[in-house]
């Protein structure tokens, strides 16, 4: 079974979802923000895939779950299940590995390029992509990289230095968004943005109208990554 770790309602698995239902993998989905509860036995996990959120990892006393997802990445860890954070999820890895996550030098909404460091190139999650792929973006934190289990920056950008890094042998974080539709991105901005506020109703029309131009590109690129961690899973465990 590959979990998937919710902390909003709006912000769910979206393609990657699709990708492994496709694959014929059972999926789980827990909300945490909505009081789900995170498995006691991890025996029957495949992955773990924790998605992004609005809140900041360092609210544990306004967002208590942080903390439990906090622990529960740590077993993940400690049984080496393949994991991939997405945003909010990035970060909480690189926070279970005793990195500091803090503010991004800046904020990043919308489309970006990222790059990949040679160690990004030469990995795994990223066979066959492109050393420069662009990507969508919504985030004013930013992760710091793990200083202990062989962790390495996979991608930084020219917003923030921080993309994507592994840490042990099949965890990864991506400060950006691979999974994201239109509706994504409609429903984000109906939630994150100010009501009323004409420049962020552009962006907002904006953003919709570039996906549009970029998707089936994005689209390609996103699925390449999840065979790749389809590949990694495959490494690391047995499909039950």
């Amino acid at each position: 079974m590959i979990l998937f770790i919710k902390h909003i309602s709006i912000e769910g698995p979206e393609t990657i979802g699709d990708f492994f239902t496709s694959k014929g993998y059972q999926i789980n989905s827990v909300e945490l923000g909505n009081g789900g509860r995170l498995p006691e036995n991890l025996n029957s996990l495949e992955a773990v895939i924790s998605l992004g959120g609005p809140m900041n990892v360092y609210e544990e006393d306004q967002y208590p779950f942080l903390k439990a997802e906090d622990d529960f990445i740590k077993k993940v860890m400690d049984q080496k299940i393949p994991f991939l954070g997405i945003c909010l999820g990035a970060q909480l890895l690189s926070k279970a590995c005793h990195a500091k996550v803090g503010k991004s030098p800046q904020k990043e909404v919308g489309f970006y390029k990222i790059y990949l460091t040679e160690d990004g190139a030469g990995d795994p999650i990223f066979n066959g992509l492109e050393k420069e792929m662009e990507v969508f973006q919504w985030h004013e934190d930013m992760f710091d990289i793990p200083l202990t289990g062989n962790a390495a920056l996979l991608a930084r950008s020219q917003a923030c230095p921080h993309q994507a890094f592994r840490v042990g042998p099949c965890a990864y974080g991506f400060q950006f968004h691979v999974e994201i539709t239109d509706q994504s991105i409609k429903s984000w901005a109906d939630a994150y943005f100010k009501k009323g506020d004409p420049v962020l109703e552009r962006k907002a029309q904006s953003m919709l109208e570039d996906y549009k131009k970029k998707k089936n590109q994005m689209n390609a690129a996103a699925y390449k990554i999840y065979e790749n961690f389809l590949k990694i899973m495959a490494r690391h465990t047995i499909k039950v």
